[in-house]
């Protein structure tokens, strides 16, 4: 659920603790020994790069700028406000932030819009002077007004998501003329300096309070910003094109060296991933992040991947721990009861759908953690199973005796021991066998639902999954909507089973309420889809937020992440550390890939590799043309000697009529 393809703008919902920071410790007016100033802010121990850093190790700081790069979308748009929870928002439409984020560490934030950073010790507020340098694109600076703004759009207007996100900021106050302080309630929470300081959107307040404009509200006039893109051209639900901003104010900055180095990019929208791949082939797509093992396979098999012309890489991303999972509506009846939950998991074979489905080329996660140090394994220990005692009654005992495992196959494609076991839970949830159908056994209910999904592509690794429930007479269907409808259903909570992603953060905390907390259960637009209820695990994402430092924050996460997995709320289908991209031989990118993966801002098109390569393409045209020329010849040739035939056939009839 990586979505946009964000190998092209790195997506990440940006999350984690601060815990304790600085380049160096200020000398402050009050307590130099509790007081932090510094150019950058690290979830634990001290940022990677020093005051004097001048871009990070992972760009290349003289990329040339210059070129369009044209890139593919699914779906459709119809606003330019991706922070409301109303509309499809475009592409390309996000606002800066007082901090960058580095990728090669697991959770830092350097100065963006923010000059300089403070706070005490306690985390208990932050305070962000403003670079006298940064503007907007009409020329306005970015001030204390706008920030202070911002925060109470992004709390009074905004989707569920930043609301929750910004729900404990209990103020924000102008202490200078270009500083700003943000105060913390709502107990400890130590992720929320980072929070304030990285995902909230600096919107320009003396632009949205004009002419009767709504923040609440989409729109499709392009939002004035302050960033290295604007909006130069669009055509609503076809395309949108950015272009690079000459004059931008943070070009120079050390956050920013070597990164946006193309002219224009082009986003096209595509109703499905299946016409993206035909143009990426076609040449009308440079770059394309593909994320179906099938596809990646047998889909680019085309002579220019074999003349070097196509590029076809894999590239690790250790962003996160992943997992992508057949997630269950528990609101709904059926699903409400953790032994039907089970029981669905033993009706999925992973080894038979990853061989025969995947190329083998994905592994069976079982951890909402996977791929990282925050998964749980074994049975509790330690002051993991110090947190978890005061539990014991609330959650189930498998938490403290049973080493959670993924059900596993032969391969063969008929499960039968697992299949069995489904049977016998099912049974001890009250559900029997009649008539070759699945049934309640107080009411004779049919064990009946609906798989909704947006993706055709999905169907193939979906449908042996429905087979197998089949065989235990469940009725579940397939239902393929459009992408608006996807939207709206999910956030309005009416479906029965999704495929969903969890991609977590190496510093999972306040981000952990949208994901599994009770209140997100009821928000649209919120990430806890399972509609997950449940008070300890309310209590332990609290745990996780107010972890003091790095250990205590990894055992807390395992113990979150196995309370969730023993709760049965998705069956875990698959993952991968890995990003796959198809491009067109054109461009240049880093040597060195960050711990959060390669991101398409950090490339650049090679003037060498974009000529020799628009060369390749019009002799191979040219070729083409002669050939077709040669061929158009040869026919008009052919025509013109079967009229002369003709000709001289029908002047003869008529000689020997005439005789």
């Amino acid at each position: 659920m990586r979505s946009f393809p964000v190998a092209l703008f790195v997506l990440v919902i940006g999350f984690g603790l601060p815990l304790h920071l600085g380049a160096r410790a200020a000398e402050t007016p009050s307590d130099a020994s509790k007081i932090h100033v510094a150019h950058a802010i690290a979830m634990h121990g001290t940022p990677r790069f020093g005051p004097d850093f001048t871009h990070f190790d992972y760009v290349n700081p003289d990329a040339p700028k210059g070129g369009t790069v044209h890139l593919g979308a699914r779906g459709t748009f119809d606003s330019f406000n991706p922070y409301i929870a109303k509309g499809d928002p475009a592409v390309g439409s996000a606002n800066e932030s007082l901090l960058g984020r580095g990728l090669d560490e697991p959770f830092t934030y350097y100065g963006l819009i923010a000059e300089t950073i403070e706070w005490p010790e306690d985390r208990s507020w932050i305070a962000f002077t403003l670079r006298p340098e940064a503007r907007w694109h009409d020329g306005q600076p970015i001030t204390v007004e706008d920030v202070i703004f911002s925060l109470q759009m992004m709390k009074e207007k905004a989707s569920p998501i930043q609301k929750y996100y910004f729900q404990d900021v209990v103020s924000a106050e102008k202490i200078g003329e270009r500083k700003v302080r943000f105060t913390f309630g709502g107990g400890v929470n130590q992720e929320l300096p980072l929070i304030v300081g990285g995902d909230m959107p600096i919107l320009p307040k003396h632009y949205w309070e004009s002419e009767g404009r709504d923040f609440g509200k989409t729109t499709l006039e392009p939002p004035l910003n302050s960033g290295p893109y604007r909006i130069a051209d669009f055509e609503p639900g076809r395309y949108v094109e950015l272009e690079r901003v000459e004059d931008y104010w943070g070009k120079d900055l050390p956050v920013n060296r070597g990164q946006n180095n193309f002219d224009r990019i082009r986003h096209d929208y595509y109703r499905d991933e299946t016409v993206i791949r035909e143009a990426v082939k076609a040449g009308n797509i440079d770059f394309f992040s593909e994320n179906a093992a099938k596809e990646w396979a047998v889909a680019y098999n085309v002579p220019a991947l074999d003349q070097g012309w196509l590029i076809k890489e894999r590239l690790e991303d250790n962003s996160a721990g992943r997992m992508q999972g057949y997630y269950m509506n528990t609101r709904r009846a059926m699903f409400q009861d953790r032994r039907v939950r089970r029981a669905l998991a033993y009706a999925y074979d992973f080894e038979w759908t990853n061989e025969h489905t995947y190329y083998g080329t994905y592994l069976h996660p079982n951890s909402y953690f996977f791929g990282s140090e925050l998964a749980s394994s074994g049975l509790p220990s330690g002051q993991e199973l110090e947190i978890l005692e005061p539990y014991r009654g609330r959650v189930p005992d498998e938490v403290f005796n049973e080493v959670y495992t993924v059900p596993s196959t032969d391969g063969s494609g008929w499960p039968r021991e697992n299949l069995a076991r489904a049977f016998d839970l099912l049974a001890e949830a009250g559900w029997e066998v009649r008539d070759m159908k699945l049934v309640k056994v107080e009411t004779g209910e049919p064990f009946s639902f609906e798989f909704l999904y947006q993706q055709q592509g999905l169907e193939r690794a979906i449908l042996p999954f429905l087979h197998n429930l089949r065989r235990l007479g469940i009725d579940a269907r397939l239902r393929l909507v459009d992408s608006s409808q996807y939207i709206n259903r999910i956030r309005a909570s009416d479906f029965d089973m999704i495929v969903y992603g969890s991609a977590q953060s190496l510093s999972p905390g306040n981000e952990q309420r949208i994901w599994w907390g009770s209140a997100a259960a009821s928000d649209p637009g919120g990430r806890n889809v399972a509609g997950i209820q449940d008070p300890v695990v309310d209590e332990l994402i609290e745990k996780v937020i107010a972890a003091p430092d790095r250990k205590s924050l990894v055992v807390t996460t395992r113990a979150l992440d196995r309370v969730l997995l023993w709760g049965h709320y998705a069956v875990p289908n698959l993952a991968a550390p890995f990003d796959r991209f198809v491009y067109w031989n054109m461009f240049g990118r880093p040597d060195k890939v960050p711990m959060h993966g390669t991101a398409i801002t950090t490339w650049w098109i090679d003037p060498e590799k974009e000529r020799t390569l628009a060369e390749r393409k019009t002799q191979k045209t040219q070729g083409a043309q002669n050939e077709i020329g040669a061929g158009s010849l040869a026919l008009y040739g052919a025509i013109a000697a079967l009229a002369l035939f003709g000709f001289w056939s029908l002047r003869r009839m008529r000689a020997r009529t005439a005789s």
